[in-house]
């Protein structure tokens, strides 16, 4: 085995932890020229993709009774999801719904690890599944992407920039539209375009965006992952020896050497190819453990795959696997533990999908007016004034009537017009309260309203009736 290998085997040697993979011991940029993957992973991930994109880009032109099918306007805090609209009545929803999400991500990665950064994270399918292999096309294989960034300003390089540039940035535009797609319709976008002069300070903001997004996948790359997004640092919180990685077999592999034909082999089955190495877009070495720059892309349990068929060795070197699982040599099992969490994880999704399905499409409030005491009316009778706020959720004009729902003798006395809600509107609205002074026995009394529309109870609201204090002991 050679000096290289014994470095890489020596369990002491931990230098490779003292800085990231694409950070030199001088704090220098060690960019990354992955080679092209390829393999059973790579392919399911590529189908994945297809789906991925049809679903990314075809949602915002989905509509449901006129409007889109999902809207997440934030500056009007307007969110619409499989056409229910949600308004700042609704946020508790959204805020439960991110508590669980984030629960969601801490329980899913002690199980499954960073399964989501490799398969469905967009900043992954984007890179890794689109602008990588248009990169391949136009510069070549790693190789090649190499020589040519060494090469001189000829007009080969100069026309290969020039496309990729266009690529990418043409690129970035259409990712660009599309989210804003999702905030604030494909309509106005579309809107935006058509009339750039009418819209210039919006369409700056999508060209902002655009240059944004070219930049992270022309130049930042990988170092999204890195250095901004938190989950690779969260991972090593979360992933215990259970946890399921995409993990090198060192017991199988170890000690490595080159391979050679008609050999007899005495070491380990790893034959120190490095191209595992060579393909890993984060520029990792997995033969080192599970470190913070791997995004479990699956490119090396591919190209590991590859070599070992080709050596006539078993494959599954490195593979989805758990630490404990590589230690004791057994396979991967659905652990008690993988069961439990998972069930935690299924409730969760249970909770807010009952939330989101079983939340109203009206809201309504019904205050008694502050500073006012109850009005003596004649035929023996008090009144009280209330205030009302209605929220209409839905597509359509509400025309709203009151009802009491529990005194019999009752009078309500509408302040102005008819209460008319405009639909995805709110208004506000006074009213009197007549009720029989026999039936006023405390100091407050509980007033039960039921909102109705088109003869249809919307909602049931609850408030006080106040009487005078000399009815308080009856």
């Amino acid at each position: 085995m050679d000096t290289q290998g014994n470095k890489q085997n020596d369990k002491h040697d931990e230098s490779f932890r003292d800085h990231i993979a694409t950070i030199n011991e001088e704090g220098k940029r060690v960019y990354v020229y992955p080679t092209k993957p390829f393999g059973k992973y790579y392919d399911l991930r590529t189908y994945f993709t297809w789906v991925y994109l049809i679903v990314f880009f075809a949602v915002p032109f989905i509509k449901y009774n006129g409007e889109p099918l999902f809207l997440f306007n934030v500056p009007e805090k307007k969110f619409i999801l499989f056409g229910s609209i949600f308004w700042a009545q609704d946020f508790f929803i959204f805020g439960l719904g991110m508590l669980i999400f984030i629960v969601f991500i801490a329980l899913f990665t002690v199980v499954f690890g960073r399964l989501f950064c490799g398969w469905a994270c967009p900043q992954t399918i984007f890179m890794e599944m689109i602008f990588r292999k248009i990169e391949y096309w136009i510069d070549g294989d790693a190789n090649y992407q190499k020589a040519l960034k060494k090469a001189p300003w000829n007009a080969d390089k100069i026309k290969k920039r020039v496309l990729k540039f266009l690529a990418f940035y043409s690129i970035s535009f259409v990712i660009s539209i599309t989210l804003l797609s999702y905030v604030i319709s494909v309509d106005n976008v579309y809107a935006i375009l058509k009339n750039i002069n009418e819209n210039l300070g919006s369409f700056i903001g999508i060209i902002l965006f655009t240059t944004v997004f070219f930049f992270v996948y022309w130049w930042f790359r990988e170092q999204v992952c890195l250095i901004v997004c938190p989950y690779g640092r969260m991972q090593g919180v979360l992933l215990d020896k259970n946890s399921v990685v995409v993990a090198y077999d060192y017991v199988r592999g170890e000690d490595r050497h080159h391979f050679k034909k008609n050999e007899v082999r005495t070491g380990g089955d790893c034959i120190d190819c490095n191209l595992c190495v060579k393909v890993c877009p984060t520029g990792i070495d997995i033969r080192n453990g599970t470190q913070l720059e791997c995004i479990s892309c699956t490119a090396c349990i591919d190209a590991c795959d590859h070599m070992m068929e080709s050596v006539g060795l078993e494959k599954g070197l490195i593979r989805y696997d758990s630490e404990n699982g590589i230690k004791d040599k057994v396979k991967l099992t659905f652990t008690t533990r993988m069961k439990a969490y998972t069930a935690v994880l299924l409730v969760l999704i249970g909770v807010e999908t009952v939330l989101l399905t079983t939340r109203s499409d009206y809201d309504a409030t019904i205050l008694r007016a502050k500073g006012m005491l109850y009005q003596e009316q004649p035929n023996d009778q008090l009144s009280n004034l209330f205030t009302i706020k209605l929220v209409n959720k839905t597509r359509e004009n509400l025309p709203v009537d009151l009802k009491v729902e529990n005194f019999k003798d009752y009078k309500i006395q509408l302040i102005g017009k008819d209460i008319q809600v405009k639909a995805e509107g709110v208004t506000m609205g006074e009213f009197f309260v007549y009720l029989n002074k026999k039936d006023i026995v405390e100091r407050k009394v509980k007033l039960v309203i039921g909102v109705y529309s088109h003869g249809k109870k919307i909602k049931t609201v609850k408030t006080n009736f106040l009487g005078p204090i000399k009815f308080n002991n009856h």
